[in-house]
Formats: C-alpha cells, sequence, structure tokens
C-alpha cells in the first residue's frame, strides 16, 4: 500500500497525530460518514464525551472490519465535538482503541455549537486499504 505519513522537520511531532498522510497509488479508499455514540439500538450510549466517543470508534471499526479493513487503516479522522465539553475523554478513548505501533492518521478537531440531541461528538474518517 502506498501510504505515507508526514511529519516534517520544524513542525511539532506528536504520537497522536500526523501532519499530513500521502496516498501515492490508485488503492481502496473508504470514506467515513460522521459517527455518533449510537449503539445498534439507534439510542445514544451514555451522557459524556468518552462513552459517546468510545461507541463512535466501536462503529467505525466495525464499518471497516465489513471490508476486511481496521483502525489502522485510518489516514485521517475529523471529530467534532459540542462547545462546552473537553474532549480530553475522547482523547482517552482514542488511546485506547489506537495501537501506537501504528502511525497515527492527521486529525482535525472542531468545536461547534451543537449536533443531532444527545450527541457530544461526531467522528469521520477516510481509510485507504
Amino acid at each position: 500500500m502506498g501510504v505515507r505519513h508526514i511529519n516534517p522537520e520544524g513542525l511539532h511531532r506528536s504520537p497522536a497525530f500526523s501532519q499530513a498522510v500521502v496516498v501515492e497509488q490508485p488503492t481502496k479508499t473508504i470514506y467515513i460518514g460522521g459517527q455518533n455514540g449510537v449503539g445498534a439500538d439507534g439510542k445514544v450510549v451514555g451522557p459524556t464525551v468518552g462513552e459517546q466517543a468510545r461507541q463512535a470508534f466501536r462503529n467505525l471499526a466495525a464499518i471497516l472490519d465489513s471490508e476486511g479493513a481496521s483502525l489502522a487503516n485510518i489516514v485521517h479522522w475529523r471529530i467534532a465535538v459540542v462547545d462546552g465539553n473537553t474532549f480530553d475523554e475522547g482523547v482517552a478513548a482514542f488511546q485506547e482503541v489506537w495501537n501506537r505501533a501504528d502511525p497515527p492518521p492527521a486529525i482535525t478537531v472542531h468545536v461547534v455549537a451543537g449536533l443531532g440531541p444527545g450527541f457530544l461528538v461526531e467522528i469521520d474518517a477516510v481509510a485507504v486499504v
């Protein structure tokens, strides 16, 4: 797979994200729509960012698994968190699911005025297989 994680000299280097990810050849790309902390029953799993982020990551993993991929194939996350909530719990949830041996994806975090009723976080992703 022709994927390179870019962290040029002179930019902050973090174990949590890459500055950019380059896909160098035609390959299967999976664009995953925003996942909230919603279980299979369609209900919000809990009232905290941490609980909802864990479920969103489980949802992402299930989608990827259905295509023969895993979280390690993600090259970009985009995370929205509702204003007034800290994303520290979401970062902790990410650290629970991400294998530190894998290069981290590029990540964008937005603080938003609101999402659907009861939703505190939404995560979409792009994966390259």
